[in-house]
């Protein structure tokens, strides 16, 4: 992976103020201040800010997903049963980048999005290479053979930092993981709290 990443990922830290991936290495656990505050204390937020923060840090953690298509999985999650926060929660916990980042197949959601559009992985035996690929329950996505000897791979599964959340099912020695179910926000191992229904209230503005 290139420097230019790991740097972005440490700025999106900086910038939402918090920790996002719970990571040693974030710069936040030095210094919990945004760019450019040095110190001082911001003024009290909106009730549009609250909620566009709220949005920024889900965006954010799933690697900054562009505000067009972050749109797209907030119209389809509204456009389901049931509540439009847990929905959009389980839309993106569907990514494919997702599932392998909560497989512990690769150490950050950065590098999920490279690992798959590489072609390190398979859904059901079928190569693919889309970040935003939609994993089905029941999908089994599997790293090449090959792909298992890579460093990254091997660093991230041995690696203590995370744990594998309940609703996947991994075997890191075969590389296999299966998606058991579409989690709850409950479920999701976020790092901080996550609100979706603050951007639920932001985008019915």
């Amino acid at each position: 992976m290139s420097e230019k990443r790991p740097k972005s990922k440490y700025k999106i830290d900086r910038r939402l103020n918090c920790n996002l991936w719970g990571r040693q290495k974030s710069p936040f656990n030095l210094r919990q201040t945004a760019p450019g505050m040095h110190g001082a204390r911001r003024a009290k937020p909106t009730e549009y800010g609250i909620q566009l923060f709220a949005k920024q840090k889900l965006k954010g953690h799933y690697g900054n997903i562009g505000e067009r298509k972050f749109r797209r999985y907030y119209q389809e999650a509204n456009r389901m049963k049931g509540d439009t926060g847990q929905n959009l929660i389980g839309l993106l916990e569907s990514r494919l980048d997702a599932v392998i980042y909560r497989a512990k197949f690769v150490p950050t959601v950065f590098a999920a999005r490279q690992f798959v559009s590489h072609k390190h992985v398979t859904v059901n035996g079928k190569k693919v290479n889309v970040a935003s690929y939609k994993v089905k329950v029941g999908d089994v996505i599997e790293v090449r053979e090959k792909s298992r000897s890579l460093p990254l791979y091997i660093t991230a599964t041995e690696s203590p930092e995370r744990e594998v959340p309940e609703y996947i099912d991994v075997d890191h020695k075969a590389g296999k993981a299966t998606y058991l179910r579409v989690p709850q926000l409950e479920d999701v191992p976020f790092a901080v709290q996550m609100e979706p229904q603050l951007i639920v209230e932001y985008y019915s503005r």
